[in-house]
């Protein structure tokens, strides 16, 4: 119960301040770049080391990059029925293959679930963060007006600079020669201000105003991303037989709103970013009632 109520204080706090002007307007920025530099990377060494690997721990990769792939073919065959152009098809494809696996999906998994799942989630966001830093950048390069091939060098560059990227990759490395349990309270402390951190710059970020004219897109992207991505992601585990925790943290991340991190790219490649600004939004704040009925859905089957 603690960790809904958690939920509702930090991104109502978030919102209030906001809308009062009581925080700078930019204030979300430094607390993503505290999540991004020190707290996600200390969740990675806090949940990694423990991960008990098997074949099936290969289950969370893979729906990660299905839900990626299957927002590029739903979203192509989608505009071309609406003959929109690739800087709209771009958009929409960046604001529904990408899943807000960390800053909401972490705090809505420990509540639903407890905070030692957080190791598979681990997995599903660094396999997203890799998935929009290639697929999510080649879309973005496409529509936008830096048209052209993206190099290899380039989305390397992205990866390999990307903290919670290094983080994961140190954690999963050095747990093998070193022992860490000597750090282990450090990390404790640092990875437990990830979810109320990552809450309140939620709801400073929040934007809903200008929907109505857009709604067609967004209720497509919505469709997509809130329904048809975990059912897609269901339909495998039943197919495959994955059961159990890995199975419902897969699904149940697959269910997670759009990743605020494709606002910043389709900024950066001047896409349409009031729609995804927009599909963020929304889809948060209906991702919130969607999640539960997916958790009683999963719950049932799993």
């Amino acid at each position: 119960m603690i960790n809904f109520v958690l939920i509702i204080v930090c991104i109502a706090a978030g919102m209030i301040l906001k809308s009062t002007k009581s925080i700078h307007s930019d204030a979300h920025k430094g607390i993503n770049t505290w999540i991004i530099y020190l707290g996600l990377p200390a969740v990675s060494f806090k949940y990694l080391p423990k991960v008990e690997w098997s074949f099936e721990m290969l289950f969370p990769i893979l729906s990660t990059i299905l839900i990626a792939f299957g927002s590029w073919i739903f979203m192509k065959i989608y505009s071309r029925s609406k003959s929109y152009s690739a800087r709209s098809r771009s958009s929409l494809e960046l604001a529904s293959g990408y899943s807000n696996t960390s800053f909401i999906g972490f705090p809505l998994i420990a509540a639903f679930y407890g905070e030692q799942y957080l190791s598979i989630a681990i997995i599903c966001d660094q396999t997203m963060f890799f998935m929009v830093s290639t697929m999510g950048i080649v879309a973005a390069v496409k529509g936008g007006s830096r048209s052209g091939k993206v190099g290899a060098s380039f989305i390397l560059k992205r990866l390999f600079t990307f903290p919670p990227f290094l983080g994961c990759i140190s954690a999963l490395i050095l747990s093998e020669f070193v022992d860490l349990e000597f750090v282990a309270p450090l990390f404790d402390k640092l990875a437990a201000t990830v979810i109320p951190l990552a809450l309140f710059s939620v709801g400073l970020q929040l934007k809903l105003n200008g929907w109505r004219k857009l709604i067609p897109q967004i209720s497509t992207s919505l469709l997509y991303k809130l329904i048809l991505a975990p059912i897609m992601i269901l339909i495998l585990a039943l197919i495959f037989g994955v059961k159990g925790d890995i199975a419902k943290i897969s699904i149940f991340e697959a269910a997670m709103p759009t990743v605020v991190t494709a606002s910043i790219i389709a900024e950066q490649f001047r896409l349409n970013t009031k729609l995804i600004n927009l599909i963020i939004g929304i889809s948060i704040t209906i991702g919130f009632v969607t999640s539960a009925i997916w958790f009683q859905i999963i719950e049932l089957l799993f």
